[in-house]
């Protein structure tokens, strides 16, 4: 975009310049040929010494006007020196075919091609003016673009770190808990475990249990029934003795 803009105000540099010459052309050929249409350049006003000095019978001499073939058009001279810098010089111009001759008729042609390519000097520059305008605004609208897309993007990038931040404490608490959970795990299924040999200690002695209590029943019977005044043979004394030792080991 830089270069474009410089492009284009070198184009209408140029061209406001070459027009300028053009016109300066143009008033000096109504000068000789058309003296209604001529323009006389302003005179130059001088300053309060210089008029006293001239009212004296003094002669105040004023500077040459500068630029092109002293027409004090110096932007085309300029621009001209810039491009020429690093460019061959160009040919020599071809030779006249005639010595040029007094005509109102060709003065009018000539006239008539200048104002014709001063239109197309205005057409151009109207156009450059134009495109510049809209290569301007499209820049504008583009970079204005990208500065509310660098803006969404800007939230958006903070939007998810402020998520990733919110999920990696999540994270953390989950895993603080999972490890919590898995030590409540351990302990549950020691515990399991326990009651499992309990369980199958107690059905893998369960019938022999059962005979014991049956006879310590028994026994609790006869004894009673001794202390109500029977007699009964003591000869299986012994084994519940036996019986209600196992048990108490085990338990």
């Amino acid at each position: 975009r830089k270069n474009e803009n410089a492009e284009y105000k070198e184009l209408m540099s140029s061209n406001a310049a070459a027009k300028e010459i053009i016109l300066f052309a143009k008033n000096r050929l109504n000068k000789f040929y058309n003296p209604k249409l001529y323009k006389a350049p302003k005179k130059q006003e001088l300053s309060a010494e210089d008029r006293i000095y001239e009212n004296n019978g003094g002669e105040v001499t004023t500077a040459a006007p500068g630029g092109i073939a002293g027409t004090g058009i110096e932007a085309f001279a300029q621009l001209s020196m810039r491009r020429t810098r690093n460019e061959v010089a160009p040919p020599p111009p071809p030779e006249t075919a005639a010595a040029y001759t007094k005509s109102s008729e060709e003065s009018g042609g000539v006239t008539a091609m200048m104002d014709i390519l001063v239109r197309d000097l205005d057409k151009e520059m109207t156009i450059a003016e134009a495109e510049e305008k809209n290569a301007q605004e499209d820049y504008e609208s583009t970079m204005a673009d990208s500065q509310k897309k660098r803006a969404e993007d800007s939230k958006l990038l903070s939007d998810k770190s402020a998520a990733k931040a919110e999920l990696e404490a999540s994270l953390q608490e989950s895993a603080a808990e999972k490890k919590s959970t898995e030590k409540e795990l351990s302990a549950t299924l020691r515990y399991i475990q326990t009651l499992h040999a309990e369980c199958d200690w107690l059905v893998q002695y369960y019938q022999v249990r059962k005979e014991a209590r049956a006879d310590e029943v028994d026994s609790l019977e006869k004894a009673k029934a001794v202390l109500s005044g029977a007699d009964y043979s003591l000869v299986q004394t012994g084994h519940v003795s036996h019986v209600r030792r196992f048990l108490r080991h085990r338990a």
